[in-house]
This record gives structure tokens, sequence and C-alpha cells, in this order.
């Protein structure tokens, strides 16, 4: 092994590893998975405003009795959704989307009691630095404002509208996507041993420059199902016989165009995952010529992005439903993790 001179000498300054720690977050980031995908589904379902109220700690309780699922009822037939969309739907078809909504919530609560009790712990018995322990605290900070922001999101759909704002709905899963960065390269830190200062920075760049693109594809993808605009034009490659459908860019003024109007957001969506699956396929190249031994991690990054894509086109040509679309978000959770699996091997001695 090298010394820690030799290291400093190389440019390169690593921390001790801390692998109980790494343990407890790569579990996080599981949890992060599961509840990803479960608010895929709680979308896809339209599931997400059938509990009008936020109670962050009673809310934590289903309905005990037929009263309260009466009560529960009552409130989501005094919203558009409930009179535009679904009037008329029996209770045990709104017990149907209740259930999806309360999982999702109550993995929320349970994500923040898994993190928060463990952090707790490993501060108290010594196990976080100071840094480290302001930085977890930070994590810490920002899951409790995802679930704000979920109630805000949730709370655009249950005056004017008969669905969440897809503005609200993209910040949401951006910054669930955010939270598992964290988590994970925090995870990866404490693992492999922290590297300060990077020896090959031009592939770490570019690695960061392709997770930038795999993540803003992921947004354009919340705009698309905020949009509903997955459920048109579904053929492919061309929409409606055309490589550039009518209707592209009619909104005023132009750059409000990709976040209101269903048919640029999927043709955004769809022809901006050709550019993601070229620069993943290009960087894993690079990689592998000249890093043989993050080849491994380029080559899996590679392999999720060709079937994610073809995933994708699947998933439009059957008109999304649910088991395919919330496999594809789950997709695109692994693969952003394997991007920034990638990005810190790029950054190690």
């Amino acid at each position: 092994m090298q010394s820690q001179s030799q290291r400093q000498q190389g440019g390169l300054i690593a921390r001790p590893t801390n692998r109980p720690v790494a343990i407890w977050l790569f579990t996080i980031s599981v949890l992060l998975l599961a509840m990803v995908v479960l608010g895929g589904v709680t979308r896809l379902t339209d599931s997400g405003l059938s509990i009008t109220t936020w109670k962050p700690v009673s809310g934590a309780l289903p309905p005990m009795s037929d009263a309260d699922w009466a009560v529960e009822f009552q409130n989501y037939q005094q919203i558009p959704q409930y009179e535009l969309v679904n009037k008329g739907m029996a209770l045990d078809e709104f017990k149907w989307i209740f259930w999806y909504e309360w999982a999702h919530r109550l993995l929320g609560r349970l994500i923040g009691l898994v993190f928060a009790l463990p952090y707790l712990w490993f501060l108290f018995r010594g196990r976080l630095d100071r840094p480290m322990a302001w930085r977890l605290g930070g994590i810490l900070l920002l899951g409790g404002s995802q679930g704000a922001l979920g109630w805000f999101m949730v709370a655009s759909g249950l005056t004017e509208r008969v669905s969440v704002s897809q503005y609200r709905l993209a910040a949401h899963l951006g910054l669930a996507f955010i939270i598992q960065a964290a988590v994970f390269w925090t995870a990866l830190d404490l693992w492999r041993g922290r590297v300060v200062q990077v020896a090959s920075r031009g592939l770490s760049t570019a690695a960061f420059v392709v997770l930038g693109l795999v993540f803003l594809q992921i947004l354009l993808g919340a705009f698309v199902a905020g949009l509903d605009a997955g459920l048109a034009y579904n053929t492919w490659p061309l929409m409606d016989g055309d490589l550039v459908p009518a209707g592209l860019f009619s909104h005023v003024p132009a750059w409000i165009d990709p976040f209101e109007n269903s048919i640029t957001a999927q043709f955004l969506h769809r022809h901006f995952a050709v550019v993601v699956a070229l620069a993943v396929l290009a960087l894993a190249l690079l990689v592998r010529g000249r890093v043989p031994r993050a080849g491994d991690a380029a080559g899996l990054l590679a392999f999720a992005v060709m079937l994610q894509f073809i995933l994708g086109v699947w998933t439009l040509l059957a008109v999304v439903p649910v088991h395919l679309g919330a496999l594809h978000q789950a997709l695109a959770f692994i693969l952003f993790t394997l991007g920034l699996n990638l990005a810190h091997r790029l950054r190690r001695p």
C-alpha cells in the first residue's frame, strides 16, 4: 500500500474508509429506489390526489373504520379530479387508489426514520467526524424538504386542476435524484475512501457531463409524465407519420413550450434519449480504452442505457402500461446510480 506521503506526492489524498456507515447509506439508496418506483406507480394510476390532507404524524395511520373511510372519500369528492374524471366512483375503487398514495407517504416516513435513527446512533457513538456529521445532517434536511415539496406538489391538484402541476412533479422527482446522488456518493466515499484531488480530470469531467445529461433526460421524462404526453403518438421513430409533428413549439412564448405542450415534451424526451445514449456509449469506449480498471463500471452503464432506450420505446408503443412505466422509472434510477459509480471510480488514483 502507498503511504500517506506517497499519496500526497501523487496529488491524491484519500480519507479513511468507514464501511459500516457506508452499508447503512447503501441501504438508504435501495429504499430510495423503492420510493421512486412507488411514486411512479402512484402517478401512473392517478392515485396521488386521493389523500387531500397532509398530516406528517397522524397520517401514518390509515382509516381504521367505515366512518374514517367515509370522511376520506368525502374529502376526495370535493376536488376537481373526482368531479371531472372519477365522478360516480365507488368506495372500493377509491380505496384502491388511496392505498397507493398512503403507501408512498408511509415509505417516505420510514426512510426518514431509517436515516435519522442510525444517524443519531453513529453520531453519539463517535463514528462520524465533524465534516461527515454535517454532510449527513444536510442530507437529512434535504429528505425533510422532500416531504414538504411532495405536499406542495399534491396541493397543486386540489383546487383547479385534475392532476398535479408538471413543474412541481419535475421538482419533486428531481430532488429525489439529488438526494440519491448525495446519499450514494457519500456511501462510495466512505466505502472506498474519499479522493480530494483528481488525477485524471478530463475523463472525470466527461463523466459528470454525461451524468448531467442523464439527469436532464429524467427531468424531461417528468414533464412527459406530468402532461400525460406518453399517451399520445405511440409510434416510433415517427410521430403521427412525421419526424417533426405538427404543433411543435406552438406556444407563445416559445421557451415555455417544452413545459406546457405535450407534443414538444414527448418530442424532446424521445430524441434527447438518443443524445444521452450516444454520450454514454462514447464515454464507455473512452474509459475502457484509457482506464481499464474502470471498464466494468463503464460497461454496466453502457448496458443500462441501451436497455433503458429499448424499454422506453417499448413503453411508448404499449401506451405506457403501469408495469412498464414503473420499470422505466426504476431503470432511470439505476442508470443514474451507475453513472454516479463510474464518476466516482474515475476520481480515484
